[in-house]
């Protein structure tokens, strides 16, 4: 199915400091929000300023920055919360209800009929200052259906920029969002904005099948930072689009995103996992000798996308025994070595056969092949 929409939501300044060792300076603060919208984001998400003084300070701090994205904050759905976040100058508001059996008692304690008459409320106070509402499910699918488009029907009549669904507690397969987000789809004639948690790996692929199905907006942060096991990581989201539909990213920088990547990670004082799409220390790396031998001939054999897009080259790793003769070529090559067919067996033998006891770094690799047979 072709996808006709696709904006981003950037969540590191609100999920994103709920990751387990998330503590943003001000400084850090800007500093993201500056490379987020040199990236091109859609719009970037904050901390709700309820949650504490320096919270409500940073909004504002963010707020008067100059800066093309648009600027929400996420708040609980009730009158009073919404009133503080349109006083802080953001561009829009987000609100959340629990919606499911198990969350809706030890959340808040309202009836279906409660949420519709309390969220119709805030949404129209929020549209009257001039500003965006979104408003979401929260547990959207642990909640029945029927109570969700009872909702969704009612709330869409106040004229919501948006509507929420929420993969809370990351249960829901891509077959469920997409049906899901198809139902809400048919329900309501807003945008709809879909919220993965990655508790169970599908992240990515729920975001995609949400996508597929209607929904519009697609909550991000960067290495997918969040609360547990965080949500959907804006550089892999950004990659799997890229294959897909490229013309929906054509229109962000792609190549500062393993910058971004790193500079999160730093201020996080983690390392960029190692199987981050893109930005990990291995992407773009070729090592058995198969692969090295089919992707110096055609990269497009074994990279699904051009390393260039992202201001990164690909590496070809010669210095293990897992190497073929065409890496060790190409390596001897780029030191200004040439070596016949004979040659270059005996000087691939003899790195497997030294590598048999340990990688070689660069530089003992270069030596060896620069000092062959001479």
């Amino acid at each position: 199915m072709n996808i006709e929409h696709f904006r981003i939501i950037e969540s590191t300044l609100r999920e994103g400091e709920q990751f387990p060792r998330a503590h943003f300076s001000p400084a850090q603060k800007v500093a993201i929000a500056s490379a987020l919208d040199d990236f091109g984001a859609d719009y970037l998400e904050l901390t709700s300023p309820r949650a504490s003084p320096q919270s409500e300070a940073d909004l504002r701090l963010i707020a008067s920055q100059p800066r093309r994205f648009r600027l929400l904050t996420h708040v609980r759905c009730n009158l009073d919360d919404a009133r503080l976040a349109i006083d802080t100058g953001v561009d829009g508001v987000d609100v959340l209800f629990a919606t499911s059996s198990q969350l809706r008692p030890v959340s808040h304690g309202y009836s279906i009929d409660e949420i519709i008459e309390i969220g119709s409320a805030v949404v129209g106070a929020i549209n009257a200052a001039g500003l965006e509402a979104r408003f979401s499910s929260e547990d959207s699918f642990r909640s029945d259906p029927d109570d969700l488009v009872r909702i969704y029907r009612a709330i869409d009549r106040a004229r919501p920029s948006r509507v929420g669904i929420a993969d809370t507690v990351g249960i829901a397969t891509p077959r469920q969002v997409h049906e899901l987000v198809s139902l809400v789809r048919r329900t309501v004639d807003c945008d709809i904005e879909f919220h993965a948690h990655n508790d169970t790996g599908c992240a990515i692929a729920n975001a995609l099948a949400a996508l597929e199905a209607g929904a519009t907006h697609i909550d991000t942060t960067v290495l997918g930072i969040g609360e547990r096991n965080g949500i959907v990581p804006l550089t892999g989201m950004i990659a799997r689009l890229l294959t897909v539909q490229p013309a929906l990213v054509e229109r962000y920088r792609l190549e500062l995103l393993p910058d971004i990547d790193r500079m999160v990670a730093d201020m996080l004082g983690i390392e960029v996992p190692f199987n981050s799409p893109v930005s990990a220390e291995g992407a773009f790396h070729h090592k058995a000798g198969m692969h090295a031998k089919a992707v110096l001939a055609d990269p497009n054999s074994y990279e699904a996308m051009d390393p260039a897009r992202f201001g990164l080259q690909r590496r070809i790793l010669a210095g293990h025994r897992l190497v073929g003769r065409h890496a060790i070529r190409h390596r001897a090559e780029a030191l200004g070595r040439r070596f016949d067919e004979q040659q270059l067996r005996a000087v691939t033998d003899e790195v497997k056969l030294r590598c048999d006891s340990g990688p070689l770094d660069n530089d003992e690799l270069d030596h060896l092949i620069v000092n062959w047979a001479t």
